[in-house]
């Protein structure tokens, strides 16, 4: 097949998107696809007489990326590119017309909110992963939330942060400590746990520079968990052991900052029951062939879900991948089966 594998883009998660779209491309180049790496903000410039010569074979150097241990600065890039509000590039569209399917490697904003996947349905072009309507719901943390809790999964107390509260009626309503998060961004990008009122402060300024709805929950303490959707069915649970901190930005994506246990060490039973319910929540945020759920098991054992992800990290140490290997799939397995399972419709994976 000739593959359009889009990553990049205007999302403070722009790294993370790059480096997993370098390592599906070199993997769908392995198994006999032809392959372009294509930044969907940055696009390619000029006249493309002859599009077929800019898809790569297994020939030939393969993509790299490293993630740094900084968030991208998006004004420079945006500086770089004329200053242009346009999200996808030139050439873009004709690219991903001319390709027999686009693997959509980007993470966070327009590439997890819906926006590309809805764009694409309108086009015709025939993309990976979750349909616009179950990204739209999974990214909006508040709308995930409330839906989570009408199907009797539990998640953590919350509230949308609105300017007319006082940091005290917000410690009155969910407590110290709590964690602060833009309501609809991922890769942990702007969150924090703030234990005392001036941390809260900072903590709801910093997170309003990424997004300007915010949300507080209550900080629930306990080992953290995530497990994979493939296909309908759950793949071995992974748990994640930060060696400092929590599981942030710098932890996720720089190698041996945290430890990463697959399958994890849990009894039978609690296995069963966070794969199920990691299940449940996939199906009821309508998600597509593959996601990442993530949960907290607190002190009295009970699984508390934390999101669901629909475009999950494909990164040298993202939790996707590990959970795949331990029930067997190479990465190159994985990549070809969510690409056999590729949908143009916003069709749930029921």
């Amino acid at each position: 097949m000739k593959i359009v594998v889009l990553a990049g883009g205007l999302s403070p998660e722009r790294d993370v998107s790059l480096s997993s779209g370098s390592l599906i491309a070199n993997a769908l180049r392995r198994t006999g696809h032809k392959v372009l790496l294509l930044d969907v903000y940055e696009g390619i410039a000029g006249e493309i007489r002859d599009p077929d010569k800019l898809f790569k074979d297994h020939t030939g150097e393969p993509y790299t990326y490293s993630v740094p241990e900084v968030q991208p600065d998006l004004h420079g890039i945006k500086s770089k590119n004329q200053n242009c509000e346009a999200l996808v590039g030139s050439n873009v569209v004709s690219l991903c017309k001319s390709a027999d399917l686009v693997f959509i490697a980007l993470h966070g904003a327009m590439g997890e909110n819906g926006q590309i996947q809805a764009f694409f349905d309108v086009l015709g072009i025939k993309y990976t992963g979750t349909g616009y309507i179950g990204c739209l719901l999974a990214m909006d943390k508040d709308i995930a939330k409330r839906l989570m809790c009408q199907s009797g999964i539990p998640t953590a107390e919350w509230i949308i942060f609105k300017d007319s509260m006082s940091p005290q009626s917000i410690i009155d309503r969910i407590g110290l400590p709590c964690v602060v998060k833009p309501c609809s961004a991922g890769s942990s990008i702007g969150v924090s746990i703030a234990t005392n009122m001036d941390q809260l402060i900072k903590a709801i300024d910093d997170a309003m520079n990424i997004e300007h709805r915010v949300i507080i929950e209550k900080l629930v303490r306990g080992r953290e968990f995530s497990v994979g959707i493939l296909n309908g069915d759950a793949l071995p649970v992974i748990e994640i052991k930060p060696k400092t901190g929590f599981y942030n930005y710098k932890n996720k994506y720089q190698k041996g900052m945290t430890d990463e246990n697959c399958p994890a060490n849990l009894p039978k039973s609690d296995t069963v029951r966070v794969q199920n319910l990691a299940i449940m929540v996939h199906r009821t945020l309508q998600l597509g062939p593959y996601s990442r759920i993530d949960f907290i098991q607190n002190t009295e054992g009970e699984f508390i879900c934390l999101e669901a992800n629909t475009l999950p990290g494909m990164t040298p140490t993202s939790l996707l991948p590990q959970e795949a290997l331990a029930a067997g799939i190479t990465y190159e397995e994985l990549c070809n089966r969510i690409i056999r399972s590729a949908v143009c419709t916003n069709t749930p994976f029921l």
